[in-house]
């Protein structure tokens, strides 16, 4: 068995309607497997999150609100899904979930134990910032940013200094310092979560080295794929420290499927276990079999991040060449599969505005509270985007009914399983 271990294949342009094809039909052969599975994992991680009931989405409506990518797994993950389902009455007994952090340390250059692979980085981005913060240990991240970093300082009664960005919406590093010279962690998102703008990875190199003793950097690398900067990835395995999180839900479509990474030196990886005495994380963090062969096939695609990188890249370029012409005030920057859009007016009364029209954008933050943020889609749903926007921007502002903000149900990152 082990070539469910080795599945990888070079998708090219020429063969990737062949490959989805084939890995479809494969799936296909596992009994109710390729139309369940999935979805009852999601369904599941909800439940342990307890995320409660949520409204059911019209299926006509076009989501371009939780940074999810609609071309899902690729044709080489499915194929590796199909083979592993088999097994899937056994435990791993062929070493698929070892396998996976293999690759990524090779790929990286790190020794082993530097790897931790989880389902989605939320749980890991969740330990590696409680385990480094507290009541005498503050948190400093940007404002905005990704809004995990401000709820896990809340929970563990830390002290949040919110920094805001500076004029290239880059995380003003030398400003985050001198907000708190003794905190236990400094956030940076990076592609930045909800901007999609990059801090200069040598600008996180001068905080990693001019940091507090004793405190870390944690850099949340979610989507870093979509750009072509360099990791800081390497300064992990220069045993510097810094906590990296890497997901499978942005580039490589599998936000319901659930893969993760932390990557950090041995020591920043086991006081994750310090939150709870009593719960092992081995058993309530651990990925399923079917997760980790999509991964593994994942990163063992040569073509899978820089076809996808230009296909977002193309669509996201044009979408926001449009806005431009058309006059709107927009983020400049983005290397990510988001943007931001001034629409001058309370960003939640246009996104309701918006799912009027069928169309899900995504939420606004109050340090910039007449921006949305959009995620890209496919080529027809920005071009029904595209349509969308300009009728709402010509209703004037203040037309939205304000009931409407408790009826209509937006999805959301932070809603993930």
């Amino acid at each position: 068995m082990s070539s469910i271990f080795d599945v990888s294949s070079a998708v090219s342009r020429r063969n990737f309607m062949r490959l989805f094809g084939a890995g479809a039909a494969a799936a296909a052969t596992l009994p109710n497997f390729s139309q369940t599975a999935f979805a009852q994992a999601a369904g599941q991680a909800a439940g342990r999150r307890g995320m409660g009931e949520r409204p059911m989405m019209d299926k006509d409506v076009i989501v371009i609100s939780s940074n999810e990518n609609p071309l899902g797994p690729a044709p080489s993950a499915l194929a590796a899904v199909a083979q592993a389902g088999p097994t899937g009455g056994r435990y791993d007994k062929y070493g698929v979930g070892p396998g996976v952090v293999k690759t990524l340390s090779e790929q990286f250059g790190l020794k082993p134990g530097y790897v931790q692979l989880y389902p989605g980085s939320g749980g890991p981005l969740d330990m590696a910032l409680m385990s480094n913060i507290g009541p005498g240990k503050g948190l400093v991240t940007a404002d905005p940013s990704y809004e995990q970093g401000s709820r896990a300082a809340m929970k563990v009664k830390a002290p949040l200094k919110q920094v805001p960005l500076n004029a290239k919406y880059e995380h003003d590093v030398k400003a985050m310092l001198a907000a708190d010279p003794n905190a236990g962690a400094f956030y940076i998102v990076n592609p930045n979560n909800p901007t999609g703008t990059m801090t200069p990875k040598e600008d996180i190199i001068w905080l990693i080295n001019n940091k507090p003793k004793g405190s870390v950097v944690i850099v949340d690398e979610a989507y870093h794929h979509f750009s072509t900067h360099e990791s800081i990835i390497d300064q992990v395995a220069a045993d510097k420290d810094v906590i990296v999180l890497r997901t499978f839900s942005k580039i490589y479509g599998m936000a319901g499927v659930r893969a993760g990474f932390a990557i950090a030196r041995p020591d920043l990886l086991e006081k994750f276990e310090t939150l709870s005495g009593n719960v092992s994380l081995r058993n309530t963090a651990s990925v399923s079999l079917l997760a980790a062969a999509a991964a593994g096939a994942s990163l063992r695609d040569p073509e899978l991040v820089p076809l996808r990188r230009k296909i977002n890249t193309d669509i996201r370029e044009a979408t926001l060449e449009f806005l431009d012409k058309k006059g709107y005030k927009i983020v400049p920057g983005s290397q990510a599969n988001m943007f931001m859009v001034d629409v001058k007016r309370p960003g939640k009364d246009f996104q309701q505005l918006m799912m009027k029209e069928k169309i899900a954008i995504g939420r606004t933050w109050s340090a910039m509270p007449t921006y949305v943020r959009v995620t890209v889609g496919t080529k027809e749903e920005m071009d029904k985007f595209q349509t969308a926007f300009v009728k709402c921007m010509d209703v004037p502002p203040g037309a939205v009914n304000a009931s409407l903000h408790s009826e209509l149900y937006i999805p959301s990152e932070l809603h993930r399983a």
